[in-house]
C-alpha cells in the first residue's frame, strides 16, 4: 500500500502516545443539573487524549470540519483554525517542540500533516467498532488526507468520498475554474463490523398466511378494527362457519361482523396457528392483520429497504424549500439537498444578528444529514474542530425531531469555546430570533469544560492537584481499559471488579500507604485475586502468591496513557 512521507513525520507519528494526560476541568452545566453532553475548550489534541478513559472504543460517530489548509489569512484572532493558514502561534510553537527546529522550514503541507496525524491517531482509538469517521475536506489537503486515513484507519476500511455542492455560484478570483464543491471523507473502524450509511428507506409491503398446516390447532381472539377485502363491505358471518381448502381449515366461533370494510367486534377462530396469542393480539392492534377474499386471515408485513447513501451530496434536491431549523426527514435524505455555504452563513445571521461572527461554517443541514446516515438515535458524536458549534446544532435538531437520545462532545481550543461556540448552543436550546424568524428552542442541556493540569507531573510522580477521584479514574482505566463506575463496598479504597478481580487504589495525598496486614483486614470482598496500589509493602512475596495478591507501587507501577 502506498504511504505518504513528509518533514516531521517520524516525530509524530507516535507522538499521541507522548502526549500529556491532562484531566477535564468543569466549569458550569447549561439547562441541567448534569449532562452527558460536553464543550471542551483547549487543544484537541490533549482534549482527545482526556476524553480516553471514559470514551475509548465508544464513539459510534466522528465529524471533523479541520482547517483546509488554504493559506488564506484573515485577522490575528481567527488565524490556523478557521482561516485555514498554518501560522498560529500556538502551532508554530507545537511543532518547533515536537518536531524541532526543522519545524520552522516545514512547508505548509508538512505542518498540517503534523498537526493532523496525531489527532487522528487519538480519534481512531476513539471509535467503537462498527464507527465512522467523516470528515470534510478540499482539494488542497484531500489526497494527502486519504492517503494519512489509509495509513491511520487502513485502506480497507475506507467507505467513500462524498461531494458535497457547497454554494450557488463559484468563486471567481481564479481564471481557471469555478469550484462549487467539497468533499466528506468517510473511514469507518472496522469494515466487518460497519453497517453501512442510509440514504433513504423505503418499506415494502408483503402478506404471509397465518395458518401452518403442520402446526396443533388452537384458538385466538382477533381485535376488531381489521379490514376485510371480502367482496361483500358489509355482512355477518355467522359463529360456527368452517372456511376450508384441502391443505388447511379455520373455524369461525363467535360471529364475524363487517361494516364498509372492518370487523367491528372482536371475534375467536380455531385453526392451525402461525403465531403465538400475543402475536396474533399485537398484530391485530396494530392492523397488521386482514380478512381475505376467501374468508381466511392473513398478516400484512412492511419490511423496511435501506438504500444507501449515495456520494453525490447535492446543495438542493427536489424540493427547492431551504427553510432554516426544518424538521429534516429520515426517511429521505435526498428529498430537499444538503445545504450551502450560503445557508450556514444565513444561520449563524439569524442566531447572532447581522455582525459576521465566523468564518466558512458549515449549514446544520449537511451535517444532520450526514449524521442520520448512520441511522441510530442513542449515538454518541464527536467533533474536535467544533468551530461555532454546528455539529451541536444539528444534534439537538435532530434529537427534537425524532425524539432521539444522541449525545455531543465539542472540542474548540480558540478563544470563542465560550462566546461563540457554547453561546450558539445555548441559544439553539432556548430559542432565537424575532418575529417571522423567530425559531423555537430545541430544549436540551451540556456541561462546559476546560482542560486542566497534566495527571502525572515531569518526574513521573502524581500531579496531586488533579485529585484523588480522577487518578482513581485514569488507574482503573490503564488497568481495565474501561471507564469507572461507582462500586458498593464499605472500604473506600475499593476501586471495582474485573475478570474476577477486585482493584484496590490505597492512596492519601498526605502520608505514605503501606500494604500490611491491617490493611488486608479492611478487605470484605471475595474475589479470585486481588490488585492492590500502595505507596509500599511489607508482605512477603510468597505470602501475595498464596492469597492471588497483585501489589502494584505508587506511582512507579501506574502505566503511562
Amino acid at each position: 500500500m502506498p504511504t505518504l512521507e513528509w518533514i516531521g513525520k517520524e516525530k509524530v507519528i507516535n507522538h499521541h502516545q507522548q502526549v500529556p494526560y491532562r484531566v477535564l476541568e468543569e466549569r458550569y452545566t447549561f439547562g441541567a443539573e448534569h449532562s452527558e453532553n460536553m464543550i471542551i475548550r483547549g487543544d484537541n489534541l490533549d482534549a482527545l487524549k482526556a476524553l480516553l478513559p471514559k470514551y475509548e472504543g465508544r464513539i459510534k460517530c466522528i465529524y471533523i470540519d479541520p482547517p483546509y489548509n488554504t493559506a488564506k489569512s484573515t485577522n490575528d484572532n481567527q488565524r490556523w483554525v478557521y482561516s485555514d493558514n498554518v501560522d498560529d502561534p500556538r502551532i508554530r510553537k507545537w511543532l518547533n517542540t515536537v518536531v524541532g527546529d526543522e519545524g520552522e522550514d516545514l512547508s505548509r503541507h508538512d505542518k498540517w500533516l503534523c498537526m493532523m496525524y496525531p489527532r487522528l491517531k487519538l480519534l481512531q482509538k476513539l471509535m467503537d467498532d462498527d464507527g465512522v469517521i467523516l470528515i470534510s475536506i478540499d482539494d488542497n489537503e484531500q489526497e494527502r488526507l486519504k492517503l494519512v486515513c489509509n495509513e491511520i484507519f487502513g485502506s480497507s476500511n475506507f467507505v467513500a468520498q462524498l461531494v458535497w455542492e457547497k454554494k450557488k455560484k463559484g468563486s471567481f478570483l481564479s481564471g481557471a475554474i469555478t469550484n462549487i464543491k467539497e468533499y466528506v471523507l468517510v473511514f469507518c473502524k472496522n469494515k466487518e463490523c460497519f453497517r453501512g450509511l442510509i440514504g433513504s428507506v423505503e418499506y415494502e409491503e408483503e402478506t404471509y398466511p397465518c395458518i401452518n398446516a403442520p402446526n396443533k390447532r388452537e384458538v385466538r381472539t382477533i381485535r376488531k378494527g381489521i379490514k376485510s377485502n371480502y367482496k361483500k363491505k358489509t355482512f355477518t358471518l355467522p359463529a360456527g362457519t368452517v372456511v376450508s381448502n384441502k391443505t388447511m381449515s379455520i373455524v369461525y366461533l363467535s360471529d364475524l361482523v363487517v361494516k364498509d370494510g372492518i370487523v367491528m367486534q372482536d371475534f375467536s377462530v380455531e385453526g392451525n396457528w402461525r403465531y403465538s396469542c400475543e402475536n396474533m393480539s399485537a398484530y391485530s392492534a396494530n392492523k397488521e392483520l386482514y380478512i381475505t377474499q376467501d374468508l381466511y386471515i392473513r398478516r400484512i408485513v412492511r419490511t423496511p429497504r435501506y438504500k444507501r447513501l449515495k456520494d453525490l451530496l447535492c446543495r438542493t434536491g427536489d424540493d427547492e424549500d431551504l427553510a432554516y431549523n426544518s424538521a429534516i426527514n429520515p426517511e429521505n435524505l435526498t428529498a430537499d439537498g444538503w445545504g450551502s455555504n450560503e445557508d450556514a452563513d444565513e444561520e449563524l445571521r439569524l442566531i447572532f444578528g447581522d455582525q459576521k461572527k465566523f468564518n466558512y461554517p458549515k449549514p446544520v443541514k449537511l451535517i444532520s444529514k450526514l449524521l442520520y446516515s448512520y441511522k441510530d438515535k442513542e449515538i454518541i458524536i464527536l467533533d474536535s474542530f467544533a468551530g461555532s458549534g454546528t455539529t451541536a446544532h444539528a444534534v439537538l435538531n435532530m434529537n427534537k425531531a425524532d425524539g432521539g437520545n444522541r449525545r455531543f462532545i465539542l472540542v474548540e481550543m480558540m478563544d470563542y469555546a465560550e462566546s461563540i461556540t457554547a453561546e450558539r448552543v445555548k441559544r439553539v436550546i432556548n430559542g432565537y430570533g424575532e418575529g417571522k424568524n423567530a425559531v423555537e428552542g430545541t430544549g436540551g442541556d451540556f456541561t462546559f469544560y476546560d482542560l486542566g493540569q497534566a495527571l502525572m507531573l515531569p518526574d513521573r510522580n502524581l500531579n496531586e492537584e488533579v485529585g484523588a477521584d480522577k487518578i482513581r479514574e485514569y488507574v482503573w482505566y490503564m488497568e481495565t481499559r474501561s471507564p469507572l463506575t461507582p462500586a458498593e463496598s464499605e472500604n473506600p479504597y475499593y476501586l471495582g471488579r474485573n475478570n474476577d478481580t477486585d482493584y484496590y487504589f490505597y492512596y492519601e495525598k498526605d502520608s505514605l500507604t503501606t500494604l500490611n496486614h491491617s490493611f488486608l483486614s479492611t478487605i470484605k470482598e471475595k474475589a479470585d485475586g486481588y490488585l492492590i496500589y500502595a505507596d509500599l509493602c511489607t508482605i512477603p512475596d510468597e505470602e501475595l502468591k498464596r492469597y492471588n495478591i497483585t501489589f502494584k507501587k505508587i506511582p512507579r507501577d501506574i502505566k503511562k496513557l
